[in-house]
């Protein structure tokens, strides 16, 4: 499936490559291991996403989604972090807040289809 296809996919591989592009325009110094933090957290999101994709089954897709949502919760406290030490991440801030409430969407929307009687 084409990443265009799909607006969740899409979100997260972008906010996947601008935080990349971030990561990259910086001197880290004494904060390289929460750059790595950063790096690791935020590309899980869109790759757990991703293999939510090819999932076995309903549960299975929720619990994929589950962990995105627990990368972003990581991802936000390393931004705010940085965000704390004079390194402005707001717009990668509000990417992610945009990635979180469709994660939400997506978990409870899901949840309702297993609950749903037939």
């Amino acid at each position: 499936m084409p990443i265009e296809d799909n607006l969740i996919v899409k979100l997260s591989f972008k906010f996947s490559v601008n935080t990349i592009k971030f990561i990259d325009s910086q001197h880290w110094g004494n904060k390289l291991s929460i750059c790595n933090q950063l790096l690791k957290s935020a590309t899980s999101i869109g790759a757990n996403i991703r293999e939510a994709q090819n999932s076995e089954s309903k549960n299975d897709f929720i619990h994929k989604f589950k962990i995105a949502a627990k990368e972003s919760e990581e991802t936000e406290y390393w931004l705010l972090l940085l965000n704390e030490v004079g390194m402005n991440r707001k717009p990668l801030l509000i990417e992610l807040t945009s990635i979180r409430k469709v994660i939400s969407k997506i978990i409870s929307s899901t949840k309702k289809l297993i609950d749903k009687p037939n």
